[in-house]
């Protein structure tokens, strides 16, 4: 992702008390980013949030500079693999 990405963001993006500032912090900080298997346009991001806790972020991209986030939340555990630690 670059500097110049806008977010849009989903009411239920907040759903689980995750806040837009932790989302976009989560984009600049990234460690896994990939399109969803078996989905044609829906990703998830696996990044920090501002207090340096990882996060998941679901998302549709609409462009190459815009995105939609509809999900995000306090990363599970079953995610960690994807980390490759």
């Amino acid at each position: 992702m670059d500097d110049e990405l806008e977010i849009i963001f989903n009411e239920t993006a907040f759903k689980h008390g995750v806040t837009e500032a932790d989302i976009r912090w989560a984009f600049k900080t990234f460690k896994y980013d990939q399109l969803v298997e078996g989905e044609e346009n829906k990703y998830l991001l696996l990044g920090f949030n501002i207090q340096g806790n990882l996060i998941e972020v679901i998302y549709k991209e609409i462009n190459d500079h815009r995105v939609n986030v509809f999900h995000a939340m306090p990363c599970r555990n079953v995610l960690f693999p994807l980390l490759g630690t």
